[in-house]
């Protein structure tokens, strides 16, 4: 295809199928993004997925950098990961509500930063990954 032809098909679908950021319900009842990209029946691709996954990653970073720079920045990658992950499940607002946990981060103790961790409403909807993390932040590895 030429680069020509592509600009062109692409004009004219983002003015038929316009853009939508959100998914919503087509014409024909089909959960729709995008530019008309039809969820259903196509879904996204594995690529389309993970530079989802990595765009996602890089806001919640830029979401820690913004709102707790100094514990953010100050810890080992294991521990950022921690965090991140958190941020990614919970939103930068439910890890914020985290004050005596991130308090403990804050200060070193890697001990009650995990049993708070343990300790959360969280821990218990999320099962596994709350141990797990929580022992990744209990032992930096």
């Amino acid at each position: 295809m030429t680069e020509a032809l592509m600009n062109r098909i692409k004009a004219q679908l983002v003015r038929h199928e316009g853009l939508r950021l959100k998914p919503y319900r087509c014409t024909a009842g089909k959960l729709t993004i995008g530019i008309g990209r039809n969820l259903d029946d196509r879904g996204i691709s594995q690529k389309e997925a993970y530079a989802m996954l990595e765009r996602d990653i890089q806001d919640c970073e830029q979401m820690l950098i913004d709102n707790i720079p100094d514990i953010y920045n100050n810890l080992d990658e294991v521990r950022q990961s921690v965090l991140l992950n958190m941020c990614f499940n919970l939103g930068i607002k439910g890890l914020l509500e985290f004050k005596n946990t991130l308090a403990f981060i804050a200060a070193g103790d890697w001990e009650r930063a995990a049993n708070g961790m343990l300790a959360s409403k969280w821990a218990k909807q999320v099962g596994m990954r709350a141990i797990e993390l929580s022992e990744l932040m209990r032992k930096g590895q």
